[in-house]
């Protein structure tokens, strides 16, 4: 009977220690509704999207591969049909050697597109392009076509990123060429902005050339806020490749960069390629920020109604 005693105490104390908590109830009942607690230091963990995300998997065989035959298909069936693009002054390019920035102005989304299917060969087909990081690589999904598809690396457009500036240098030294939009974002009404210094940057950077390159007609494509595309025609006209020198900084470059893609602009909606290099040598050609006003003035600037009376294109800013 003393043995018996002696137990009870044990088995009360087994007794106590099976019933779970109230706390243990409750934190299992919360996990569900609540989300669990981060680990110490894991939100401390760099991201791997926006200007971070690698894309050096674009660049190997498989990947450059399915690019190629995915742009030489599906890509120019697109382009073909929804833009019916006409090249001009690719003639200009036939004394380049080796790797080069070709720099456009930005109508829309279809730009991308039209550019790495027009760009001549053999540039093509080692060819990236730089993209908005907050845009292009924002989810994973994106980054991976933006680069599978295109063969985009992330670009900050709002801050200088040193890890963004040194893959486009890389790359460019490895021979790789570069699509760049100076204006750092698509056209809002159809005018065009201000070049930004990035493409005289890495040109310095990378001691490659930079070809001017004129867009006309992806606004009435894609313009931004439209979801889908309709059909027009545009016209993708390359100039001759600029140097960056010793006299030149990134300024004085950048301005001569934006005249060139000015001039090719006025060559293209006049056809008159000696009248357009005149006024580029006075500095008097028509620029593509098209006239100051309210939204209503700068949109109605862009048309003119023929003989006929019916609305047609103007042919400056040459969209």
């Amino acid at each position: 009977m003393a043995d018996l005693n002696r137990r009870r105490p044990i088995s009360h104390l087994s007794a106590r220690r099976s019933k779970p908590s109230i706390t243990k109830v409750m934190r299992k009942v919360e996990f569900p509704l609540k989300a669990a607690e981060t680990p110490k230091g894991e939100a401390d963990l760099p991201s791997t999207l926006g200007a971070s995300y690698d894309t050096d998997w674009a660049r190997r065989y498989p990947a450059r591969l399915t690019r190629r035959l995915a742009l030489a298909s599906l890509g120019r069936g697109i382009i073909s049909y929804y833009a019916n693009p006409t090249i001009e002054g690719a003639d200009r390019l036939h004394d380049l050697e080796g790797p080069a920035i070709f720099a456009a102005n930005h109508q829309s989304h279809a730009d991308t597109l039209v550019m790495i299917t027009s760009v001549p060969e053999p540039w093509r087909h080692k060819l990236f392009v730089g993209a908005a990081a907050d845009y292009f690589f924002g989810s994973r999904f994106a980054a991976t076509l933006s680069s599978l598809f295109i063969g985009a690396i992330p670009i900050e457009r709002t801050s200088v990123n040193r890890n963004t500036i040194e893959k486009a240098v890389g790359l460019l030294k490895g021979g790789w060429s570069m699509v760049i939009y100076p204006e750092g974002g698509r056209s809002p009404d159809g005018w065009g902005q201000e070049f930004r210094p990035g493409a005289a940057f890495l040109a310095k950077q990378a001691g490659v050339p930079v070809v001017p390159v004129h867009i006309r007609g992806t606004y009435d494509i894609l313009r931004k806020g439209r979801n889908w595309p309709k059909r027009s025609k545009s016209i993708i006209n390359f100039g001759r490749p600029l140097i960056f020198t010793e006299d030149d900084n990134n300024r004085r470059f950048t301005k001569k960069l934006q005249e060139a893609v000015e001039s090719l602009a006025d060559e293209t909606a006049t056809g008159n390629w000696y009248t357009s290099r005149q006024r580029l040598h006075k500095s008097d050609n028509p620029g593509l920020q098209g006239p100051e006003g309210s939204a209503w003035r700068r949109r109605w600037a862009l048309t003119a109604e023929n003989d006929n009376g019916q609305t047609s294109k103007r042919e400056w800013p040459y969209i």
